[in-house]
């Protein structure tokens, strides 16, 4: 396997368009305000906290990408970009309430939260460019400069 290449406008704008539209579907799924007449209790809750759950889910990997799209439009530097453009972690949602709401509802919500681990694993990639390795070559020399009281 290559190593992943590295984030661009191109990518940036792609993930964007994918992210709304996935952010649409989540806004209709769990649009509360028609009456579901039906609906027992635990459902309703259950709708409620994954919708909450989803909804931060797609609101993180938006702010992610308008961050990406600020910093390829000159209105971030990397420096700020880095600073304050973290995806924060993703909550998985709970089996419990899950068995409780429909199929198509389950489905969404886990092209949600494989959204959001296509855009960690990104971010992951690209924050892994600023993480100061050491050399192995130098570990070694010091390893042995220990080793034999030298340096």
């Amino acid at each position: 396997m290559g190593h992943p290449t590295d984030i661009n406008q191109p990518i940036i704008e792609t993930l964007y368009c994918e992210a709304l539209v996935l952010a649409d579907e989540v806004r209709s799924a769990f649009d509360l305000v028609p009456a579901r007449a039906g609906d027992e209790d635990l459902v309703r809750i259950a709708l409620s906290v994954e919708g909450l759950r989803t909804t931060t889910r797609m609101m993180h990997v938006l702010a992610w990408l308008l961050n990406h799209r600020a910093y390829f439009s000159g209105e971030l530097s990397e420096f700020q970009l880095r600073r304050h453009g973290v995806l924060p972690p993703d909550r998985p949602a709970d089996p419990e309430q899950l068995a409780l709401l429909e199929p198509e509802t389950c489905v969404l919500i886990a092209e949600t939260q494989a959204f959001h681990g296509r855009i960690a694993r990104l971010d992951a990639a690209w924050r892994d460019r600023f993480t100061v390795k050491s050399d192995p070559v130098q570990r070694l020399h010091e390893r042995l400069g220990r080793e034999f009281g030298g340096t």
